[in-house]
């Protein structure tokens, strides 16, 4: 008969777990056999100890296998699913699922509500008045079928071992493991269905992972966790030094998801876009080279088949396809501040946590669960790393609820931003690549 507290003497002593015993206490705490003070001490013990890559792939198998397992086989195609560790103005999924939907690729895709300083996808797609994701699993599948694209909020039985795990790692100092971080992501992206999964690894201040070595070692364990699982995996290690296109906020980013389809989108969020779209393509065996793939996205966007594929969706989904056409109709909020340059130069440093700071004191995030967001408000940069200013330029447009938020907002944007005497160069996006 297994104890946990043998369990965790065993994990304390740096050994490593049996497939058994960690399917086993996976079970008993889902049920809740196994209380959150034995969890806890367990987890303490992973993040001191470490997990081997099989007992990494165990506890995510276990927790995937925790509660419901989609079955996408009824939607025709490879199924390519995309995920982001997450970063300040990242609404990557807003332009990049309508193209590769466009290319006849399905995208059938869970999201979640944002925590921290905006909105997750589900929010900003709620931009689009009556847009709702609380969709049947049928209408999910028809919808993928019909047009190639829906997106859903998940449902409370997918993966709820990692809900419970995730809440008592937040409140006991042991969410930074990555062993725990990349059973969690995988357990629900393996949970959804899809056949192939390419993953967005942030990297800088702004992103969970602040060093290239923390984010490759991710990387590379969740790519493993997604071949031990049968599935094609891909990952890209991406800059969130400084904030990704000009938009932080909701509306702003769905504004600026749409200027991209429309052929007007900021370079480096483009080269994003498409560096993990031609992978989603090619994992889908829709082209046979990089270049190939990209050119399908250029033409795919000149043509305004993405557009069109982003109006579809939201008619679809109950959503305003006004708003795609006439996004001037999207809320903006009234009181506009400019934040201005104090001196001449280029931008030498624009960090992205101060930015995101700056759009949850605006209303833009969520501090708890319960917090309401406010969808008009947030930031739009004008000048960013490499870029040249004159003293009294705009550096970023604040969009805010009354003069309070808006100054409480302007003093963390302008110390986000540091200036040099000399040209400097602008980042590199892509910093690697594992597969």
């Amino acid at each position: 008969m297994m104890r946990m507290v043998d369990l965790i003497e065993k994990k304390k002593q740096g050994e490593a777990l049996a497939t058994e015993e960690i399917q086993w206490m996976i079970a008993g705490y889902t049920k809740g056999e196994i209380p959150d003070y034995q969890m806890s001490a367990m987890c303490m013990a992973i993040y001191f100890q470490g997990m081997t890559m099989e007992e990494t792939i165990t506890l995510t198998m276990a927790m995937r296998d925790s509660g419901d397992v989609l079955d996408l086989s009824g939607i025709h195609g490879i199924k390519v699913d995309k995920h982001s560790t997450g970063g300040v103005g990242d609404k990557t999924t807003m332009a990049l699922g309508p193209i590769v939907a466009s290319l006849g690729i399905p995208v059938a895709k869970m999201s979640g509500r944002g925590l921290g300083h905006t909105g997750g996808t589900i929010d900003k797609l709620e931009c689009f008045p009556g847009f709702t994701t609380a969709i049947p699993e049928h209408m999910f599948k028809q919808n993928v079928n019909d047009i190639g694209i829906a997106v859903a909020g998940q449902t409370a039985n997918l993966a709820p071992a990692d809900k419970k795990l995730y809440a008592l790692r937040d409140t006991t100092a042991c969410v930074n493991q990555k062993s725990l971080i990349a059973s969690s992501i995988m357990s629900k992206k393996l949970a959804s269905g899809s056949d192939a999964i390419v993953l967005d690894v942030k990297v800088g201040n702004g992103a969970f992972m602040e060093s290239a070595e923390d984010a490759k070692a991710l990387a590379q364990i969740m790519v493993d966790i997604g071949k031990g699982a049968g599935k094609q995996t891909h990952a890209l290690i991406t800059n969130m030094e400084q904030p990704l296109g000009y938009a932080v906020g909701n509306s702003v980013e769905v504004l600026e998801a749409i200027e991209t389809l429309q052929g007007k989108g900021p370079a480096d969020f483009l080269e994003v876009v498409f560096a993990l779209g031609k992978h989603m393509i090619l994992l889908a065996g829709k082209a046979n080279t990089e270049a190939e793939a990209i050119a399908m996205m250029e033409e795919s966007i000149q043509s305004g088949a993405a557009l069109r594929k982003l109006r579809e969706f939201v008619a679809a989904q109950g959503g305003d396809p006004r708003f795609v056409d006439d996004p001037s109709r999207l809320p903006l909020a009234k009181e506009v501040v400019d934040v201005l340059a104090p001196q001449d130069g280029y931008v030498s440093k624009l960090e992205a946590r101060p930015i995101g700071h700056a759009s949850m004191l605006l209303g833009g995030g969520r501090a708890t669960k319960e917090s309401e967001i406010d969808l008009s408000v947030g930031c739009v940069l004008h000048k960013k790393i490499g870029d040249a200013v004159k003293c009294g330029d705009s550096l970023c447009t604040i969009y805010a609820r009354d003069k309070a938020s808006a100054a409480a907002a302007t003093k963390e944007v302008l110390g986000a931003y540091e200036f040099s005497n000399a040209p400097v160069a602008k980042p590199k996006m892509i910093f690697a690549e594992l597969s």
